[in-house]
């Protein structure tokens, strides 16, 4: 247990330990120019405790709004989990990617750099050819820039699995909700071969816009944040616009109670009719 009550998870196998919510890089942290209410967020994540940041090179401003708290508390560099993210597919344009990442966020080195939007098996074959960007990962890890390496998707779960199974990462992203209980794939598949492989697993896509479509059957926010911990997860992230949805993503981490099988069964057959419609990040179904 952390200070603030927030629950703690071992992050795979590595030795370290996060907070079992993270900020997302969604939210207010996704603008251009809006430095005061991501700010704000990102201030407000810190002081309800959490220990795992995320943002990605694709995400806007995002990487320069955390650089600008880092900057204001730089004594909580080492206190905290920041996480960063390359859609780069080849060596040299990842390189470079880590370098502006790096500069935005005013740090010289991520705890974890992931492998961004896996999709295809096209893509698969292109970032683990030589001079592809798998090339680069390694080697910033070997080289202390990064301290983990991982890989995140969510198009295609047998996609997402091969490299959970083929590449030397340390963890992987995934979606985890009432949807892909009900579709299968990641739950089914990738879930289990990154427990098998003792990878940490990020949980992303936790709440789309789904808890506001089901509001009237009380499924809140809290209670999809709890449905995605209460598989094995290492952590579930979401980004958050406003300083009450970071309390309400930290009050799931700090009061967490499992949901029972058939509770997690009830929610997933609600969403079951709705799933394809819902999994919209998943393309074409």
């Amino acid at each position: 247990m952390e200070p603030h009550g927030m629950l703690t998870a071992n992050f795979g196998k590595t030795g370290r330990r996060v907070t079992r919510v993270g900020l997302g890089g969604e939210g207010a942290l996704r603008t251009y120019g809006k430095p005061e209410p991501a700010c704000e967020v990102i201030r407000k994540a810190l002081d309800c405790g959490m220990t795992y940041f995320d943002t990605a090179k694709a995400y806007a401003d995002s990487e320069r709004y955390y650089g600008s708290v880092w900057s204001e508390r730089p004594r909580i560099r080492s206190q905290i989990f920041q996480a960063g993210k390359s859609a780069a597919r080849d060596r040299l344009s990842a390189l470079r990617d880590l370098d502006e990442t790096l500069e935005r966020l005013h740090t010289d080195y991520l705890d974890l750099w992931q492998i961004h939007d896996v999709r295809t098996h096209g893509e698969l074959d292109l970032i683990a050819a030589s001079g592809g960007a798998l090339e680069a990962f390694v080697e910033a890890r070997a080289a202390g820039r990064v301290r983990l390496i991982g890989v995140t998707g969510h198009h295609d779960p047998a996609v997402l699995t091969e490299a959970v199974l083929n590449w030397p990462v340390d963890a992987v992203m995934m979606p985890v909700n009432p949807v892909e209980a009900s579709l299968g794939g990641f739950l089914t598949s990738t879930l289990p071969a990154a427990l098998q492989k003792g990878i940490a697993v990020i949980g992303m896509k936790v709440l789309g816009a789904s808890h506001y479509i089901f509001s009237h059957a009380g499924i809140s926010a809290e209670r999809l944040i709890r449905f995605a911990l209460s598989y094995q997860i290492t952590l579930a992230i979401v980004g958050c616009s406003t300083v009450s949805e970071v309390e309400t993503l930290a009050r799931a981490a700090t009061s967490f109670n499992p949901l029972s099988s058939s509770e997690m069964a009830d929610i997933a057959a609600l969403y079951q009719p709705y799933a394809k419609q819902l999994a919209f990040y998943r393309g074409v179904i």
